[in-house]
């Protein structure tokens, strides 16, 4: 069944292309509007993932098993599609993740090809002490990775850009990390809005600890970003981990939608719906996805969400549905 269900998902899309690289504005929302939760609620349609699929395993051609976490997907002019994740042999060590998996595939459900990882911690580079978290989009003719590359101090962690013409060849931004927030600030996740560009990121309400949150900030040219503002605050409090890991934020029918994990579980992810892109809160539910660091890729009017994780295997990819 699960081989049948793959042949025929190839088939029907040979030419995805993931959203959330395109330079095109997503529409500002009406600022009046964002205090209305069950105006948002009412219309949204419940977010669900079909079966999910084993497309990447990292451990190919090591000789102990890898593990791949938070990750991204972009596809080249070449049609081509590059995976970049932060990856270890297992088990499970965050805080010795010193390198970005790398790897190719002529489909977003494969066959994926293991490459030489993509950025390698550069301990110089304005301190960093990991490598957590790609996120890739494309503008003005470059690929922008934006990462956490951590730091001595937990409320100071730096999130940095690398930029790449062609998703081989990295340089980090020769003006150092583009801002340092706390406790473990990480995740970014860029989109286009409006004619700027808005960074999500998971952070604390206090960067010593406080509630988990889902930080916002916001630029013009992809380097020079505001103070940060909150799009969604966790009951929860802490420091390290967290519900609020792992943003993902999109438009659909209107609204926006933002995934976050880990919630119900280390493999789950829940849905928030709301009317504005900056402000969400708990109980504005859509859904549950049972994903870990969740990626959402739209292919020509179908939807498609990731999961990966500690102890997992690599890759998973699944149908998403709004329904």
């Amino acid at each position: 069944m699960r081989r049948r269900w793959l042949l025929a998902l190839t088939a029907a899309v040979p030419s995805l292309a993931s959203w959330r690289t395109r330079s095109a504005d997503a529409e500002e929302p009406d600022e009046s509007r964002a205090g209305d939760p069950a105006a948002a609620r009412g219309r949204a349609l419940g977010v669900h993932a079909g079966e999910f699929v084993h497309v990447y395993d990292p451990s190919v051609g090591e000789s102990e098993p890898w593990y791949i976490n938070d990750h991204c997907f972009v596809r080249d002019d070449a049609g081509t599609w590059h995976m970049f994740g932060i990856t270890h042999a297992e088990p499970a060590a965050p805080l010795d993740e010193h390198i970005f998996a790398h790897a190719t595939a002529p489909d977003l459900l494969g066959p994926w090809t293991k490459q030489p990882p993509a950025l390698t911690l550069d301990r110089s580079y304005y301190g960093e002490t990991h490598l957590w978290a790609p996120h890739v989009v494309h503008h003005d003719g470059l690929y922008w990775m934006f990462y956490c590359g951590g730091g001595n101090d937990h409320t100071q962690y730096a999130i940095s850009v690398a930029t790449s013409p062609d998703l081989w060849t990295w340089t980090r931004h020769p003006g150092g990390p583009l801002f340092r927030d706390g406790y473990d600030a990480r995740d970014p996740m860029v989109l286009r809005l409006g004619g700027h560009w808005i960074m999500y990121y998971t952070a604390t309400s206090d960067p010593a600890g406080g509630n988990h949150v889902v930080a916002y900030r916001t630029s013009a040219d992809l380097v020079h970003w505001s103070e940060r503002g909150i799009a969604y605050t966790d009951p929860v409090e802490g420091t390290w981990g967290g519900g609020t890991e792992s943003p993902f934020v999109l438009p659909r029918f209107g609204l926006w939608y933002l995934f976050i994990g880990p919630r119900g579980g280390y493999v789950g992810t829940d849905v928030f719906v709301s009317l504005n892109p900056r402000h969400f809160e708990t109980g504005w539910t859509a859904g549950h996805v049972a994903s870990h660091a969740a990626e959402v890729i739209e292919a020509e009017g179908s939807w498609w969400v990731s999961s990966a994780g500690w102890g997992r295997g690599g890759v998973y990819i699944a149908p998403l549905e709004w329904k």
